[in-house]
């Protein structure tokens, strides 16, 4: 079976599993509506907002 989708230079082929509370959801789904990026763009966002904010400690 042919690959579908857009090629990519940085495939996502790893996953994980977080837990969330209701009000943690509820600010995903906010985030998402409001920047219209997807739940997982929004997360992603955010860790690389992290990682820059912890190089700068470093």
């Amino acid at each position: 079976m042919p690959r579908t989708g857009r090629p990519t230079d940085d495939p996502k082929t790893l996953n994980t599993r977080i837990r969330f509370s209701e009000g943690d959801v509820q600010k995903l789904d906010y985030c998402c509506k409001v920047l219209g990026l997807t739940k997982a763009e929004v997360i992603r966002q955010g860790i690389e907002e992290m990682y820059q904010k912890a190089q700068k400690q470093k």
